[in-house]
């Protein structure tokens, strides 16, 4: 018995992507094809790197050479004027500084201390409201999700919360909802200009913060978002202003204390070391900021 063949038309072929620091300053339209030709003449002449003959011709900055390296490596970082975050974000505006290097420093010693433990949540703290913790938590959860690691910011700050300012989360349902039963976790929002970030702010502002996080509901909540992240990290209230933050940390377990600069007294961190230790909770370690 004869068969008529059926000709196999192989798939079309996708062109594989550029990744070279040329391809990249093309396809982000830092330079033009034009530009691109004299780049590579000067590179072939001189013997250099694509990018040093670039700047050398005065078409790119050594910004844009930082930007696209960071694309290169899967370690994106934004361009002050061209996202909705706050500027206070220096891991995502300024990942090369020298502070943000103390930031690493930090998170290295929380990978080591904390984590490396298998223990997956950790409570951010202040002693008073100013003292900079949330705004450090926004950082510390920026420079995790750089390393790879899935990484959740909860805002857990009831009172006065600001994670939805910072990540731009107006409207949103949050942790409040989601305690009551009147959200899942479709509440927790993907930050997309990072690799592997998500947040989940505070949601509708509850009259009883307190007795909120305290339920036993808030226990099964965290053990949900540690299954689902590597990192969970808790920004809470300051300590002064109530007992949220031990409600809190007895469930996450373990907290780090930021005391800012010529503000916090070292008493008073003291005194709240005594507190969590009281609570239950295992106190990493501290931090001095000063923004």
């Amino acid at each position: 018995m004869t068969q008529q063949a059926t000709p196999i038309i192989p798939p079309a072929v996708q062109p594989a992507r550029d990744s070279s620091i040329g391809g990249l300053l093309l396809e982000s339209g830092k330079i033009s094809p034009e530009n691109a030709e004299r780049v590579l003449r000067m590179q072939k002449e001189l013997g250099m790197r694509f990018g040093e003959a670039a700047m050398r011709l005065g078409l790119i900055t050594e910004e844009d050479i930082q930007q696209v390296l960071a694309r290169q490596f899967d370690y994106p970082y934004l361009l002050q004027g061209e996202s909705m975050y706050a500027s206070e974000l220096v891991a995502a505006y300024q990942p090369f500084s020298q502070q943000v290097e103390k930031l690493r420093a930090v998170r290295s010693q929380l990978m080591l201390r904390w984590f490396a433990r298998g223990r997956k949540a950790l409570v951010i703290v202040g002693i008073n409201p100013g003292d900079g913790a949330s705004l450090f938590a926004a950082n510390l959860a920026i420079v995790f999700s750089q390393l790879g690691e899935k990484t959740l910011l909860v805002d857990a700050n009831l009172r006065n919360p600001r994670q939805h300012k910072i990540f731009d989360l107006q409207g949103r349902q949050g942790l409040s909802d989601m305690l009551a039963g009147r959200a899942d976790q479709d509440a927790i929002t993907k930050i997309d200009s990072f690799v592997a970030l998500s947040v989940l702010g505070a949601g509708t502002l509850p009259p009883n913060p307190q007795e909120l996080l305290s339920r036993s509901s808030f226990g099964g909540l965290n053990t949900q978002l540690e299954n689902n992240f590597d990192v969970v990290l808790y920004d809470t209230s300051s300590v002064s202003l109530g007992s949220d933050a031990l409600a809190v940390a007895t469930r996450a377990g373990g907290v780090l204390l930021v005391a800012r600069r010529n503000h916090t007294h070292v008493a008073d961190i003291q005194a709240m070391q005594e507190q969590m230790a009281h609570s239950g909770a295992e106190v990493v370690g501290s931090v001095l900021v000063d923004f």
